[in-house]
C-alpha cells in the first residue's frame, strides 16, 4: 500500500484461502495502521516499506526523521503487532468486533476447508473520507476468501489466483496486475514505476505480456548453506531467456496485463485500455461490489468455463507458474525480466535441508510433468516461441531425468572400484584427455560464474553438494510422481513448503550447520550412498594395498578420484550420523538403514 505511485490507482487484494477471521482481523489491524504508516513512508522516502522489515533492520531513527517521530511509529507498529499476536494467541477476536462490518461474515462452523465466500472491502479508495492522517487518498484494500467446501477441488494457488483475478476485475479491474506470495516482502517502492516502464513503452512494449523480477531472499547465510539464493539463475540463466522472447513466470514479484491472464492472444492490433483502471465504477457502492465480487468466487462459478485452461493460470500441473506463462508466450505475448540494484522483493528462503528438497521436488515434478505432456516447450512452441526458448524450458523440464545419471556416476563406479573394475581412460591413454578436459572445464567454468554472481568459494561447494542432493532424491521422487500420476496410480497434490522453524534449528542454520533430524527416506538415500562410497573407497584402496598393486592404480585413479570427491562432498552427513548429539543430527533408524543398505551392496558386490 505505501508504493510510491498514486494510490487511487492502486488495489490491493489479499487472499486468504483458510477464510480465517484471524487473518482478517490482522488485515483490518493493518488498515489502520496504514493510515499513520503510508504517509510517514512517503515523507522521508522510507526503504523498505515493510514496517517488519524496516524496524528489524535500523536500530537508529532515519536519518532525515527525529528520534521523537521514529519512536512514536515503532511503537505504534509493535503495539499493532501486539494487539495481532495476542488475539492470535486467544485464538478469537474481541466480542466487541463482531458485530463490525466484515466479522459478522463469519460463524460457527467454517474451517479452512469448508466456507462461504468472503469479500469485504476494508478501504475504498473512492470513499474522500477515507483518508490517511495527511488528509491523503489511501489505496484501495480488500479481503477475498473464495468459498471452499469438501466436494469440490480447489486447485490450490492457481484456484486463489483466478479467484483474485476474477473479483478484482469486479472491483478495481486494473489494466496490470502484481503478484506476490505471502512469504514475501517489497524491498523497493519504485518497483511499479519500473515495470510499467516496459508496457508503457510505445514503440517496444505492446507485445510484452509480464514482466518477472527474480525471486529473492533475505535469510541467505554467508556461503549459502542450502543453494537457495539462484544467484547464478537470476543473473544468467533469466537474463539469457530475454534474447529469445522472455524468461519465465515463476510465480511471485510478476507483472501481467490482465489481457493475457484472461486467454486473449496478441495481435499486431492489439492496444491496452490504459483508462479503465482509472474510471472505476463510481455508482455501485462497496457493499454491492462486494455481492458482486462474492458470486464470482463461488466453488461452480468455474464449472462448464475455460477457467484453469484457457483463462487464468492452468490448473493440474504443480508448477502453475511455469505452464501459464509458456502458454502466455505461445499466445504471441512476450515477456521481460528486469533485476534491479535495490531488490524488488524479498522472500523467506527455506532454512532446513528437508525444506529445500521438498520444495525442489515439486518444481522437478511440475517441470517434467510439461515436458511429457502436449504442453511440452518443443511441440506447444513449435512455430509460437524461438528454439532458444523452448530449450531454455527444457533444461529445468530435465531436471527429474537427471537423477538417473547422477545415481549411476554415484553408485557404479565406486562398487567397481571395490571390484577392481575400471571405467574410466588410464590416464597415460589419449582418451583421457577430451574426458579430463570436458570435466574440468566444466566445473571451472561453473566456479568462476558462480564467484562472478556474488557466491563465495565455500557457497560454490555447497551448491555442488546441494544439487547431488536434489539429484538422488527431489528429483528421483520427482521422476516417480510424474510416472504415477501418468499411469493413474496417484493424483497431484500441492505441497507448501514450510518456511519457520523452532529457534535451535534457526541458530544452526545461522552458524551453517545442516539439518537433518527427522526420518525421512530421502535422508536415509543421501545417507546410504554417502556410506556406500566411502565403504567403496576405503575398501578399494586397501585391496590395492593389500593385494601389492599400489603402482597398478592408473587404470583406477579417475574412480578413486571420482569416489573420494563424493567422500569429501558428503562430510556433512558423516558428521550427522556419527558425531553430532543436536536435534538437526540423523536419527539413530537411517543411521542402521544406511549402513544396512551400503554393506548389503558392498557384500554382493564383492561376491
Amino acid at each position: 500500500m505505501a508504493y510510491n505511485y498514486p494510490p487511487e490507482k492502486l488495489s490491493v487484494y489479499l487472499s486468504d484461502d483458510a477464510g480465517s477471521v484471524l487473518t482478517f482481523y490482522s488485515l483490518w489491524e493493518a488498515s489502520h495502521f496504514a493510515k499513520h504508516w503510508i504517509p510517514f513512508c512517503k515523507k522521508y522516502n522510507v526503504e523498505p516499506r515493510s514496517p517488519a522489515a524496516y524496524f528489524s533492520k535500523l536500530c537508529d531513527p532515519h536519518d532525515a526523521c527525529s528520534p521523537t517521530e521514529w519512536s512514536s511509529m515503532k511503537n505504534l507498529y509493535e503495539e499493532m503487532a501486539n494487539r495481532i499476536d495476542s488475539v492470535v494467541m486467544l485464538g478469537k477476536i474481541p466480542e466487541e468486533l463482531g458485530a463490525n462490518k466484515g466479522f459478522s461474515e463469519w460463524s460457527s462452523g467454517m474451517t479452512s476447508r469448508n466456507h462461504p465466500p468472503i469479500v469485504q472491502i476494508l478501504i475504498d479508495g473512492r470513499d474522500q473520507g477515507l483518508i490517511d492522517r495527511d488528509g491523503n487518498a489511501l489505496p484501495t484494500l480488500v479481503y477475498v476468501a473464495r468459498e471452499k467446501r469438501p466436494q469440490h477441488h480447489h486447485n490450490f494457488k492457481a484456484g486463489a489466483m483466478n479467484a483474485l483475478i476474477r473479483a478484482s476485475s469486479e472491483i478495481s479491474n486494473s489494466p496490470i496486475i502484481l503478484n506476490v506470495d505471502c512469504d514475501m516482502y517489497s524491498n523497493n517502492s519504485e518497483s511499479i514505476r519500473h515495470a510499467l516502464c516496459f508496457f508503457l513503452d510505445e514503440e517496444n512494449g505492446h507485445d510484452i505480456g509480464f514482466v518477472q523480477y527474480p525471486q529473492l531472499f533475505h535469510n541467505i547465510t554467508k556461503n549459502d548453506l542450502y543453494d537457495n539464493s539462484l544467484n547464478v539463475i537470476t543473473q544468467v540463466d533469466h537474463p539469457g531467456l530475454d534474447s529469445w522472447g522472455g524468461t519465465l513466470y515463476i510465480g511471485t514479484g510478476c507483472f501481467h496485463r490482465r489481457e493475457t491472464l484472461s486467454g486473449r492472444k496478441y495481435g499486431k492490433d492489439y492496444k491496452e485500455d490504459w483508462k479503465r483502471g482509472v474510471e472505476r465504477k463510481t455508482t455501485s457502492s462497496a457493499c454491492m461490489l462486494e455481492e458482486r465480487a462474492k458470486s464470482l468466487v463461488t466453488c461452480t462459478y468455474e464449472h462448464n468455463t475455460q477457467w484453469g485452461q484457457e483463462i487464468g493460470l492452468k490448473y493440474d500441473c504443480a508448477v502453475e507458474d511455469v505452464i501459464t506463462g509458456l502458454l502466455i508466450q505461445c499466445r504471441g505475448w512476450k515477456s521481460v525480466f528486469i533485476n534491479l540494484q535495490r531488490k524488488a522483493f524479498l522472500g523467506v528462503a527455506p532454512t532446513t535441508l528437508a525444506e529445500s528438497l521438498v520444495q525442489y521436488k515439486r518444481w522437478s515434478e511440475g517441470n517434467f510433468q510439461i515436458v511429457l505432456s502436449k504442453y511440452c516447450p518443443f511441440i506447444l512452441g513449435r512455430g509460437k516461441i524461438k528454439l532458444g526458448l523452448q530449450m531454455g524450458y527444457c533444461i529445468y523440464g530435465l531436471w527429474a531425468p537427471n537423477s538417473l545419471p547422477t545415481l549411476y556416476y554415484l553408485v557404479i563406479p565406486s562398487l567397481c572400484l571395490l571390484k577392481g573394475i575400471s571405467l574410466f581412460p588410464k590416464i597415460t591413454s589419449p582418451w583421457f584427455v577430451p574426458f579430463a578436459y570436458v570435466t574440468i572445464g566444466k566445473h571451472v567454468y561453473g566456479l568462476v560464474e558462480s564467484l562472478q554472481c556474488g557466491n563465495t568459494l565455500a557457497g560454490w561447494w555447497n551448491s555442488q553438494r546441494m544439487w547431488i542432493f536434489r539429484r538422488t532424491t527431489s528429483f528421483l521422487y520427482g521422476i516417480i510422481a510424474t510416472i504415477l500420476k501418468l499411469l493413474g496410480i496417484s493424483k497431484m497434490g500441492f505441497i507448501i513448503t514450510a518456511k519457520v522453524s523452532d529457534g535451535d534449528a534457526s541458530k544452526r542454520y545461522e552458524q551453517e550447520v545442516m539439518e537433518f533430524g527427522s526420518s525421512s527416506s530421502m535422508f536415509v538415500i543421501i545417507a546410504a550412498i554417502a556410506m556406500l562410497n566411502l565403504f567403496c573407497l576405503v575398501g578399494g584402496l586397501r585391496k590395492l594395498v593389500v593385494d601389492g598393486r599400489i603402482m597398478g592404480l592408473e587404470p583406477l585413479f579417475i574412480q578413486i578420484l571420482l569416489c573420494g570427491l563424493v567422500v569429501a562432498i558428503h562430510l556433512p552427513v558423516y558428521e550427522a550420523l556419527f558425531i553430532r548429539k543436536d536435534k538437526g543430527s540423523l536419527p539413530l533408524s537411517v543411521t542402521f538403514l544406511s549402513l544396512g543398505f551400503a554393506m548389503l551392496a558392498s557384500l554382493l558386490t564383492i561376491v
